[in-house]
């Protein structure tokens, strides 16, 4: 799934950056991490999202699920708890993820560096959380809370017609082949 080990950047495994410490600089010379995602799903299969934007492009928003970088020594689905819990404030066990359903590499721009992320996405199933105040913000870090706008439950038809871009893309496709319940193949994006 990876290009190879990162290499040392000068002055240091992960050289400068604002997009910290978990970022290395890859073989390729983009910033690179891997990284957990989760595809919630409540009882109505909704999908919760996160909309954020870049800090140097506060005007360009995007949709995307609840994640991050695996932290040291983690595997994807400790770090896929995590994130969840971290982000939304809700209480998952490993056992409750499914999959990983979906693995990608995907390559993008973020406070104006090249970045790579290896991700592993998972299923879970959560119970309706209709009032997304409910959800807690307070594991978020600084960096989060400078650019994350919100956290929704999209019904997928709605979600089908949204104009700003959703992350991964296809995502309303991706999940209803998910539904009702994953077949056992992995797929690559």
């Amino acid at each position: 799934m990876t290009d190879g080990p990162p290499r040392e950047a000068p002055g240091g495994p992960t050289g400068t950056s604002r997009l910290g410490a978990e970022w290395v600089l890859g073989t390729d010379g983009l910033r690179f991490r891997r990284a957990a995602r989760v595809i919630l799903l409540d009882d109505s299969d909704r999908v919760l999202l996160m909309r954020g934007h870049d800090f140097d492009q506060p005007q360009r928003g995007w949709w995307f699920t609840v994640g991050g970088g695996l932290g040291p020594g983690e595997d994807a689905r400790a770090a896929a708890v995590r994130e969840v819990r971290e982000e939304t404030g809700l209480v998952l066990s490993p056992a409750e993820l499914v999959g990983p359903v979906i693995t990608r590499s995907a390559v993008f721009d973020f406070f104006a560096e090249s970045c790579r992320q290896d991700e592993e996405i998972f299923v879970a199933r959560v119970v309706a959380c209709a009032d997304v105040e409910t959800l807690s913000h307070e594991g978020w870090t600084d960096l989060e809370r400078d650019v994350l706008d919100e956290l929704r439950w999209w019904e997928l038809d709605a979600l089908a017609l949204v104009t700003e871009e959703v992350f991964p893309a296809g995502l309303v496709g991706l999940v209803r082949g998910l539904l009702p319940r994953w077949d056992g193949v992995t797929r690559q994006l």
